[in-house]
C-alpha cells in the first residue's frame, strides 16, 4: 500500500477512531453510570436531533456552502407544530406543514446565495436572525403548550410493551434518513453533481450542471431535514420553544467536519457525519457526568470545533501534497 492510500485510509477511519478515543477517556474518568446501557441509549436519543440536521448540512458543505440557520429552523418548527396542534390540526398534517416551512426557509437561503450572490455565511447568518425572530413572534416570546399526541413518543424512552423496537422511532428515522442520503450521494446523478459543484464550480458549469438550481435544491433539503430535526426536538420538549437550539448549528457543523467533511466543499461522508454527531453528544454527556460547570462545557465544545477545523485544514494540505 503506497503512502497516498495509507493517508486516505487513515482519513476515512479518523472519525471512528476519534469517537472511540473520546468515549474511552470518559469511560475511564467519568462515573460508572456513563457506560451503562441507559446512558448509551440516552446518548443515541440525544444524537438524533443533531444527526438529522447534520445530514442536511453534509449536503450543503459538500456543495461548497454553509447553513447557519438550522438551529433557528428547528426552533421555528417546534413553534409551528405546537400552534397547529393547538388549533386542532392532526399531528401528521402539522408535521407536514412544519417540514414544508423548513423547506421554504432553505429555498430562501438558496435564493439569497444564488440570485443575490451573497456569501453563504452572510446569507444564512441573516436568515438565522430572521427565522428566530419569526419563531419568537409566533410564540409571543414564550413557550407554546400543545396537546399530547403520538409525536411525544418519538424520542421518549420505550415503554415495556414497546421494548421489541429496541430504540425509539426517532432513532430509527435517523437511520433511515442516513441510509437515504448515503444512497443519494453515492449512487445518483444528483449526488455526483453536488460533489462536482463543491469540488470545482466552474468545471461543473462547463459540464452542463445547473449550479444555481442545484444549490437552491440542496439548501431546500437542508431546511427540510432541519425541520425534521425540529420535530424530534418538539418530541423531546413536548412544547414549542422559540429559544431552543440556540447555537446548535455549531454542533451540526462540527459533526460534519469531524466526520471528514471539508469546509472548502467537495468532500463529506454520511457515516462520518453520524459518528461526528455521536462524538459531540458523548462529549456533552461525559462533561455532565463529570459535573463540569456549563462554562467549562462550552470551552470544551468550542475547543473541539477549533480542533475539527484545524484537522480539516491539515487533511487538505496532505491531499494537496499527494
Amino acid at each position: 500500500m503506497n503512502r497516498q492510500n495509507v493517508i486516505r485510509t487513515l482519513n476515512s477511519c479518523a472519525p471512528a477512531l476519534a469517537l472511540l478515543l473520546v468515549y474511552s477517556l470518559f469511560a475511564v474518568f467519568a462515573p460508572p453510570g456513563f457506560t451503562s446501557l441507559r446512558n448509551i441509549e440516552a446518548i443515541v436519543r440525544q444524537t438524533t436531533i443533531v444527526g438529522i440536521a447534520a445530514l442536511g448540512m453534509t449536503l450543503v458543505i459538500i456543495c461548497g456552502g454553509i447553513d447557519l440557520a438550522v438551529g433557528s429552523v428547528i426552533a421555528l418548527t417546534t413553534v409551528i407544530i405546537a400552534l397547529l396542534l393547538q388549533a386542532g390540526v392532526p399531528p401528521l398534517l402539522a408535521v407536514a406543514a412544519a417540514v414544508a416551512v423548513g423547506g421554504f426557509c432553505g429555498v430562501l437561503n438558496g435564493v439569497l446565495v444564488t440570485r443575490l450572490k451573497l456569501m453563504p455565511f452572510i446569507a444564512t447568518l441573516g436568515s438565522l436572525l430572521v427565522f428566530r425572530g419569526i419563531a419568537k413572534g409566533l410564540g409571543n416570546e414564550q413557550k407554546v403548550e400543545a396537546p399530547v399526541t403520538w409525536l411525544n413518543e418519538l424520542l421518549r424512552v420505550l415503554q415495556p410493551e414497546h421494548q421489541w423496537m429496541l430504540l425509539p422511532p426517532g432513532v430509527w428515522l435517523l437511520g433511515l434518513l442516513s441510509l437515504t442520503v448515503f444512497v443519494v450521494l453515492r449512487y445518483t446523478r444528483f449526488g455526483l453533481q453536488v460533489k462536482s459543484v463543491g469540488s470545482n464550480e466552474s468545471t461543473a458549469r462547463l459540464c452542463g450542471v445547473q449550479v444555481d438550481k442545484l444549490k437552491v435544491l440542496v439548501y431546500g433539503l437542508s431546511g427540510m431535514l432541519a425541520a425534521v430535526a425540529g420535530v424530534m426536538q418538539f418530541s423531546r420538549l413536548t412544547v414549542g420553544d422559540p429559544t431552543v437550539a440556540d447555537g446548535l448549528e455549531l454542533d451540526v457543523i462540527a459533526a460534519v467536519v469531524i466526520g471528514g467533511g471539508s469546509l472548502s466543499g467537495g468532500r463529506g461522508s454520511v457515516v462520518g457525519t453520524i459518528l461526528g454527531a455521536l462524538m459531540m453528544t458523548v462529549i456533552r454527556s461525559g462533561c455532565s457526568q463529570l459535573n463540569l460547570l456549563n462554562w467549562v462545557q462550552q470551552i470544551v465544545a468550542g475547543s473541539i470545533i477549533i480542533l475539527a477545523v484545524t484537522l480539516d485544514r491539515l487533511r487538505q494540505r496532505s491531499v494537496q501534497a499527494n
